[in-house]
């Protein structure tokens, strides 16, 4: 993060001027895989609290494979707070037989394209697994509101810019996307805080 910090730095004196008021951004990781991409689908248009709940009564039953989804009933997920539509979407990526494995080696732009071909995985999804889940250094996501929101007032910009504008600002950033993302989100936290927005 350091080392790509740095570059977007040097390259462009908007995200000089973050770094030295934020510092570097963490190191977002996760785990990759099946139990990742169903907790995508299970925070999907639900607070952060209420998915963690659902994830929890999933785990705690049991229900974070791909064998235990295929053999669970509806009621089973139901039961763990999992709405009709959910639970398609995660019986149609515990059917799929993604191989995680060959996409931790694949090019970006074919493990987004692999994902978003899942019931319930969009672009947004995709991409954010790709930068956290298998630590991608130069994938962004532009349909994300708090970058949005971020660019809008890190580059003074009149008002917030849409997905695509935001890809094309963002091809500047390249190798280095993904920490220019994690740039922009510690951005807008700092901006936030300063703000005294909740």
């Amino acid at each position: 993060m350091r080392e790509g910090a740095d570059w977007l730095a040097r390259a462009e004196p908007r995200f000089a001027e973050a770094l030295a008021l934020c510092g570097p951004p963490p190191l977002r990781r996760r785990p990759d895989g099946f139990a990742a991409l169903m907790g995508a689908i299970v925070s999907q248009q639900v607070s952060t609290a209420a998915a963690r709940a659902i994830g929890g009564r999933l785990e705690a039953a049991g229900l974070t494979r791909p064998d235990a989804i295929r053999a669970a009933d509806d009621a089973a997920l139901r039961t763990a707070g999992l709405s009709r539509q959910k639970i398609r979407y995660i019986r149609a990526l515990a059917e799929a037989g993604v191989d995680f494995d060959a996409l931790r080696a694949a090019p970006d732009a074919a493990v987004v394209e692999t994902l978003v071909e899942l019931p319930g995985i969009g672009r947004w999804t995709a991409e954010i697994y790709a930068m956290f889940s298998l630590g991608r250094a130069d994938v962004f996501a532009p349909n994300d509101l708090a970058l949005q929101e971020a660019a809008r007032l890190l580059f003074a910009l009149p008002e917030r810019p849409k997905e695509r504008a935001l890809r094309g600002m963002a091809e500047a950033w390249s190798p280095w996307r993904t920490v220019a993302a994690g740039m922009l989100w510690h951005y807008y936290h700092y901006a936030r805080n300063r703000e005294g927005i909740a």
